[in-house]
């Protein structure tokens, strides 16, 4: 029977000329004995096989970064990423605080993760760019090593589970990485992708937690300081404490009286809970608008940078995530990931209220948001807002009942986004139940409506106060 062709796409292929290629060809034995180690090495995943230990991130000689790898991680990187701008937004005024935004989703794999990918890569022994390197990662992380490792020729593979967005997938093999797409979870692709290091002689790229990683993520703080000069609070969204370890050690050296204060979704507080252990810790994880923050255990090099210059953490409630998401897009025009709108999600619920009348810098830290998620996050948000509003009422089932309905709506100025009628679970058959949502200017708006409703009709049934509003 005829072999399948496959695509054959990795950082590692090069033409005479040094110029990487992507070729369609009929799979060798070579090819064959590859896949079936790769199938071994995951059945092993469920069999309990002894966990490999990543000695740049060993939980038993934890190390932290200083000022100096910062500046150096800046002075190597400069021209391969992007100076992302951080200019004061637009609604400073709106929220009490002369407010900048640091703009790094603008990076061009959308994140701020290429700026240690990159450090990491130029760090590399001529020996280990030659091998290549690998990682588990959901998708920022394995963007942003896949990209740069094409631009600097150094083969690239990434794991990622199953449950990693098609779209961040196919990017990655764009940029000619060796994919791998196996594992129920992100623990089950590490495992998978540290066992592959030490069997193929990769080195393993911790995406939160090894130093150079941590390192390049502090670049951000020396822009920050160069573009708001003496700030008096930074706020960085946390998931394994890389990004703010890195952004602490540098602003910290600077200013030594700037706060830091991190940001972690309810769903997934790993970094407080740290805190409150003092040291890291299991957390359960749950489906959260802030993906790329789901990290259910913090780093031990990150959190032993962090911990100690860190000067608040703050815990978000999922609504006020969607709610920044959509005030970003309405005020500042800018797309956001829920991770990169953790931090204005803070400022929005009232967290931030002692930093009223200050200079504060809130990091934008990625854009990568699936278009269909987006969508839903914007209408989370106007339902959080009490700006998208549903109700129930009977009318009339004589001719003219709904008409009368529609055109109470138009005098009250709201726009109907979905409108159904029901008949037959109702007791009177000469009455009609319509279901309504509709879209208003604000929550006062809204009960301008209810009131209204309950004017010509008995039978009204509201949605209740706003997630976001109910506090």
């Amino acid at each position: 029977m005829s072999q399948p062709l496959k695509m054959e796409a990795s950082n590692g292929q090069r033409n005479g000329n040094g110029v990487f290629t992507s070729k369609l060809s009929v799979p060798t034995d070579s090819d064959k004995i590859s896949h079936i180690s790769v199938q071994q090495k995951i059945r092993n995943i469920s069999v309990g096989a002894e966990e490999h230990v990543d000695p740049f991130c060993d939980p038993k000689h934890p190390k932290s970064i200083s000022f100096h790898d910062v500046t150096s991680a800046a002075f190597l990187i400069k021209g391969g990423v992007e100076r992302t701008p951080c200019p004061r937004s637009t609604s400073s005024e709106s929220y009490g605080m002369d407010l900048y935004l640091k703009k790094d989703f603008l990076q061009y794999t959308g994140s701020f993760k290429e700026r240690g990918a990159r450090y990491a890569l130029l760090k590399l022994s001529e020996e280990q760019k030659s091998r290549g390197v690998i990682s588990a990662s959901l998708g920022n992380h394995a963007l942003a090593l896949s990209y740069h490792g094409w631009k600097l020729s150094i083969p690239v593979t990434v794991v990622m589970p199953t449950a990693a967005p098609i779209m961040k997938i196919q990017k990655c093999r764009n940029y000619k990485a060796r994919v791998i797409v196996e594992g129920r979870d992100m623990g089950e692709a590490k495992t998978l992708a540290m066992r592959m290091a030490q069997e193929e002689k990769l080195l393993y790229v911790n995406g939160y937690d090894h130093p150079h990683i941590m390192a390049g993520q502090g670049t951000i703080g020396l822009e920050i300081m160069e573009q708001v000069p003496e700030p008096d609070a930074v706020v960085v969204p946390v998931g394994g404490g890389g990004l703010i370890a890195g952004i602490a050690t540098a602003i910290k050296a600077l200013s030594p009286k700037t706060k830091i204060i991190g940001v972690e979704s309810e769903k997934c507080a790993s970094f407080s809970r740290a805190m409150e252990n003092k040291g890291p810790i299991d957390t359960p994880i749950k489906n959260t608008l802030a993906d790329g923050l789901a990290v259910p255990k913090v780093g031990v090099n990150a959190f032993v940078t962090a911990q100690p210059l860190i000067d608040r953490m703050v815990i978000v409630k999922e609504e006020w995530i969607a709610v920044a998401i959509l005030r970003l897009v309405e005020e500042e025009k800018c797309v956001v990931e829920g991770a990169g709108g953790a931090g204005l999600a803070a400022i929005l619920a009232g967290h931030l209220d002692d930093l009223k009348g200050k200079k504060v810098v809130v990091l934008l830290c990625g854009g990568n948001i699936d278009t269909t998620v987006f969508g839903r996050c914007l209408e989370r948000g106007l339902a959080a807002e009490g700006r998208l509003v549903k109700f129930n009422v009977e009318v009339s089932d004589r001719p003219g009942g709904i008409n009368d309905l529609c055109a109470l709506l138009v005098r009250v100025g709201v726009s109907i986004k979905d409108i159904m009628h029901e008949r037959a679970w109702l007791r009177d058959i000469y009455t009609v139940e319509v279901k309504v949502v509709c879209e208003t200017v604000d929550w006062a708006h809204s009960l301008e409506l209810k009131n209204e409703l309950k004017k010509f009709y008995t039978k009204v049934q509201f949605s209740d106060v706003p997630l976001a509003l109910n506090q």
